[in-house]
């Protein structure tokens, strides 16, 4: 049975090439449509969160200078991810900074990131948009905690990736779905998707 981290970051901003750091990291391991396992921390970027992002997360210049130093963090989450296939919403974005700093510290980033954003693009299609938000209550998942911290990001991106797992097997018939076959559906054109799955049966 495969067990996927899912993660999320928040930042000091969108990009590790202009300078930005984490300030928070949540992961939570999934199997079999259950969450088994979580790991969060608050950790210090050396860098000032400016106001606007502030004002998003609500985490404080004071609550980071307090937390663990980033290298510290990152190792703990490496190690916590391990090997396992990891998902994310708008994987883009946090894909970029588990390798920039994973590529800090010399260590393997693992395999490629299931993105949860990409696949809801080719599964529900007529959605108004595919942000996190809009696809829980679109799909009246469950939800945890404040939005933009990491932890219930985490969480409602877990319950989204059992959801969309759930809906290719109804949908499909595929009777084994994972992380490996997801990351090529959200790779493929859309009107490609249900020939993709069924040649997966």
């Amino acid at each position: 049975m495969e067990t996927v981290a899912v993660l999320d970051f928040e930042t000091t901003g969108l990009s590790p090439a202009c300078g930005d750091r984490p300030t928070e990291i949540a992961v939570v391991l999934v199997r079999e449509g259950q969450i088994v396992d979580r790991f969060q921390s608050l950790m210090n970027p050396g860098r000032r969160i400016p106001f606007e992002v502030t004002a998003l997360t609500g985490i404080t210049n004071d609550m980071v200078a307090r937390a663990a130093p980033v290298a510290r963090v990152m190792r703990e989450a490496a190690r916590f991810v391990g090997p396992r296939p990891i998902v994310a919403h708008n994987a883009a974005f946090d894909s970029r900074f588990w390798k920039a700093e994973l590529d800090h510290l010399s260590m393997p980033t693992g395999l490629p990131f299931a993105c949860t954003m990409l696949l809801s693009r080719r599964l529900y299609p007529g959605f108004p948009n595919h942000r996190l938000g809009t696809l829980v209550d679109m799909l009246a998942l469950p939800t945890a905690g404040r939005a933009h911290r990491a932890m219930a990001d985490a969480e409602m991106t877990s319950h989204l990736w059992c959801r969309i797992t759930d809906d290719v097997v109804e949908r499909y018939g595929v009777v084994a779905v994972g992380h490996d076959m997801l990351t090529r559906v959200q790779r493929a054109p859309r009107h490609r998707v249900p020939d993709l799955l069924a040649g997966s049966k």
